[in-house]
């Protein structure tokens, strides 16, 4: 009897002990990647993946880094590596107003540069008009047309939020302009003598 006692308290012992090692077994941290994706959602509807672009890629790469981990089935550097997310996407979103009114105010500056030099090229083309081919001052003439117009709906850009794709348009304007100011602009006397 005594035998069997012990035999029962044995086998309650065991069920007991695989229970607990059971319910103590990590889960995936499914609420955490879901957080952390839906915090990566907000960050980009609120344009931190252009104002905020480092911070927004470590949560985006902490975000992929703890699915990783899931799939290799170790949940606590998941849960670990989703908060990170979390918190990158956070710091990333309370960033955007303060990066978007520099570089709103830096795009501005560079809207005048190139009003400035895109003033610059017409004087040179004026200036060069009788030594330019008809047909070459009418193309740069045209060119011009299109800068000007481009530079309005830039403008209308800035005003409407859109500053990273508007410094972007400007920069790339800007090459544009100088290439052809360069082009136009004639060389001293000594260097046309070295070509």
């Amino acid at each position: 009897m005594l035998k069997k006692l012990n035999h029962s308290i044995f086998v309650v012992l065991v069920l007991v002990v695989s229970i607990i090692t059971l319910g103590s077994c990590a889960k995936p941290p499914t609420e955490e990647l879901a957080q952390a994706g839906k915090a990566i959602e907000e960050a980009k509807q609120k344009e931190a993946d252009f104002y905020a672009q480092d911070l927004f890629l470590k949560a985006q790469d902490s975000l992929k880094k703890a699915k990783d981990l899931v799939a290799a089935k170790k949940y606590d550097e998941a849960k670990k590596a989703a908060e990170e997310a979390s918190n990158f996407a956070k710091q990333a979103v309370s960033l955007v107003e303060q990066n978007k009114a520099k570089m709103k105010a830096e795009t501005e500056q560079q809207l005048q540069d190139v009003q400035k030099a895109l003033e610059e090229l017409r004087a040179l083309v004026a200036k060069s008009g009788k030594r330019m081919a008809p047909n070459e001052a009418r193309l740069v003439n045209e060119m011009i047309k299109k800068w000007e117009t481009d530079l309005a709906n830039i403008k209308e850009m800035i005003q409407g939020q859109k500053v990273a794709q508007a410094s972007d348009q400007l920069k790339q304007m800007k090459e544009n302009i100088l290439k052809q100011k360069e082009r136009l602009t004639p060389l001293p006397p000594e260097k046309a003598k070295e070509k």
